[in-house]
């Protein structure tokens, strides 16, 4: 009975409280703080009907997760070759049924381009969820390479990773893609407070989604505020394009050995998805 109680009432009643408490704090969003090196340069995308240019496409080269070399680039991108989506999960300590998600989007000729959406940590700064709710961190879109993205997840970080297939047709792959930019514009424009439960990483792509096709993704789901198993929810909705059993699917989309085995080849992103 009592965690029925605890699950029913008071859990709920503590999220509502949290989520007030934030309301109330005093602050504005701000683009002009002392930045971590990392996240000090925010990117932005100029699209002119078929061609997106976009600028500041990070690709840090790491030696571990504090140390590493600054790089950036700018490239074009014609969303006439976009593909496919690709949803990343990856899954990590801290608060139950917590993980970061985002998205990448292949082009042909192999051409990647990652978006993820990541509190902006003043130097220093360290996530606490808690602080979260309480206008503490500015959200940001980091647009990188996945030899970034994804490398510091699995090879430095050694957390997890799993790295699905969506499915999306080519014109809803696109319409997706344009959103996340145009959102990454606005952001660098009019700065955004993160919050752990209501403008996450994982929020923000349902947000996306829905956006461009209602109510495909329920907003409101366990599985998107905690976003752990938010694969499977993918999975049960459609949006993962595999015929295997989920619990074979999740053993087949973990890139980590393959991310160990090519860490320094040219084809990383191809070598991650087993393609040889």
């Amino acid at each position: 009975m009592l965690r029925k109680v605890c699950k029913y009432v008071l859990i709920p009643l503590a999220v509502l409280a949290l989520a007030y408490a934030a309301m109330l704090q005093i602050g504005e969003p701000s683009n002009n703080r002392e930045w971590n090196i990392d996240q000090a340069v925010l990117p932005s995308a100029e699209i002119k009907g078929n061609i997106v240019t976009v600028y500041n496409i990070r690709n840090f080269v790491y030696a571990s997760t504090t140390s590493y070399t600054p790089r950036y680039y700018d490239k074009k991108f014609d969303l006439r070759q976009l593909s496919r989506v690709w949803y990343v999960v990856e899954p990590f300590s801290g608060v139950p049924g917590s993980a970061h998600t985002f998205l990448s989007f292949e082009f042909e000729g192999n051409q990647f381009l990652a978006i993820s959406v990541e509190i902006r940590k003043e130097k220093g700064e360290r996530f606490s969820a808690l602080k979260g709710f309480f206008n503490r961190y500015e959200l940001m879109y980091v647009i990188a390479d996945e030899r970034d993205v994804i490398k510091l997840r699995s090879n430095y970080r050694k957390d997890l990773v799993y790295l699905y297939p969506g499915k999306a047709t080519q014109d809803k792959a696109r319409e997706l893609l344009v959103s996340m930019l145009k959102r990454a514009n606005t952001l660098k424009e009019e700065p955004e407070f993160y919050n752990t439960l209501f403008n996450t990483c994982t929020t923000n792509i349902v947000r996306h989604i829905n956006n461009i096709a209602p109510g495909r993704v329920p907003s409101f789901s366990l599985q998107v505020f905690f976003p752990k198993n938010s694969d499977r929810l993918a999975y049960t909705l459609g949006l993962i394009d595999t015929e295997l059993p989920f619990e074979q699917a999740r053993e087949r989309y973990l890139i980590n050995i393959r991310a160990e085995k090519y860490v320094d080849d040219p084809n990383f992103s191809i070598k991650i998805r087993g393609v040889d």
